[in-house]
């Protein structure tokens, strides 16, 4: 059998499963560190200085990238909703890379990218039987 083939169907086996949780916790787990300290800026009750790249303001501009970087990996880790919670993060992610730091060298968007590769493939690809939602 060849297994390169681009003909063959996703296989729903145990490593696929534990392929695509992995794909779906390790990503999330990683954004959370960096929503993690938005949302500790969002409560602090101080003056939020915060970019506003879509021109919305900066304390909803803090709120989307609260939702995008917060909310949505925890709902992904979890697998519930996956595709649904894979899609804002997504656009906070392109939001990120191509308009806040639009101008910018690609070193400084990588990571950006990066998040937002990987919440399209999950989105593509769906959270796997170890998840909320698995079937």
């Amino acid at each position: 059998m060849n297994y390169l083939s681009p003909d063959l169907p996703m296989r729903d086996t145990i490593k696929t499963n534990i392929g695509l949780a992995l794909l779906r916790i390790v990503p999330s787990a990683i954004m959370l560190t960096h929503g993690i300290p938005k949302l500790q800026n969002f409560f602090s009750g101080e003056e939020i200085k915060f970019p506003d790249p879509i021109g919305i303001g900066a304390s909803p501009s803090l709120f989307l990238a609260v939702i995008g970087e917060v909310l949505c990996p925890i709902f992904i880790i979890l697998g519930y909703k996956t595709r649904w919670f894979a899609v804002p993060a997504a656009v906070t992610m392109l939001v990120a890379a191509f308009v806040q730091h639009g101008a910018d060298p690609f070193s400084v968007k990588e990571m950006a990218v990066l998040y937002l590769l990987f919440f399209v493939i999950i989105f593509l690809l769906g959270p796997g039987r170890f998840s909320v939602d698995g079937k």
